[in-house]
């Protein structure tokens, strides 16, 4: 017991230090604009391309800071849709530019989720998912899968980002496979986002690669289901054979 007494104190040192260093980057941040929350909470759920789009060009020169803070913000609330200011990069940016800037920020924000769930907001990550509707199981991301789970749900457009980051969080995935999986698996995803969202607003000048760039898509993700698909199934083979 004696043992153990340091490493639990020590853990929950860190977590309370780490509560008290982001209560005090969030007063930082509201001391330094008050309108900051506020702002960024209307802009995240708004809706609206073009007000995200025109409050981000606002900035002139530090436009792509601001658009990359409002991203990491939204992704790190995790609940809130990415969506539309990935699409509103890719209109002010434009398409390449946008794609890398969405697929940084998205990245950060959900490593930052990542860790506010797992130590923080642990029974807010179980009602997320009992909420959910999702097919995926919380073992699917623990252990040997945890990975190979993570990569895969991640490449997935459109799929509710809070509830993947809330079933990594109370798995037993590392740290380390999370953000590698994540930054591997929100680039394919936020391209595609940032793509058919951009040439969906401007569908009169670009409807032709629109089109390809659905079927492309269409075919490309069916063939990474069947492969994901065969790779658990080999998995839980041998899983039932070690039994």
């Amino acid at each position: 017991m004696k043992n153990q007494n340091p490493m639990l104190f020590g853990e929950k040192g860190i977590q309370l230090l780490a509560s008290f260093l982001l209560v005090v980057v969030l007063v930082v941040i509201h001391v330094l604009d008050p309108t900051f929350y506020p702002t960024m909470w209307h802009l995240a759920t708004s809706g609206s391309m073009e007000e995200i789009a025109t409050y981000i060009q606002g900035f002139g020169p530090m436009a792509m800071v601001v658009s990359m803070v409002l991203d990491i913000f939204v992704n790190a609330v995790g609940f809130l849709p990415s969506i539309f200011i990935s699409t509103a990069n890719g209109l002010v940016f434009g398409m390449w530019p946008g794609i890398i800037i969405s697929w940084l920020a998205e990245t950060i924000g959900v490593i930052i989720s990542f860790y506010i769930m797992r130590y923080f907001l642990r029974d807010t990550a179980d009602k997320l998912i009992a909420k959910s509707t999702v097919l995926m199981k919380v073992d699917d991301f623990s252990g040997k899968n945890g990975f190979v789970v993570m990569l895969f749900a991640r490449s997935l457009p459109y799929f509710p980002s809070g509830v993947i980051t809330a079933l990594g969080a109370i798995s037993k995935i590392k740290p380390r496979d999370y953000i590698l999986a994540n930054l591997i698996g929100k680039f394919p995803s936020t391209a595609l986002e940032v793509a058919i969202g951009t040439d969906i607003v401007n569908y009169q000048d670009n409807m032709s690669r629109l089109g390809i760039i659905v079927v492309v898509a269409a075919v490309v993700y069916f063939i990474l289901w069947k492969v994901y698909k065969r790779y658990m199934n080999k998995r839980n083979s041998e899983n039932n054979i070690e039994k």
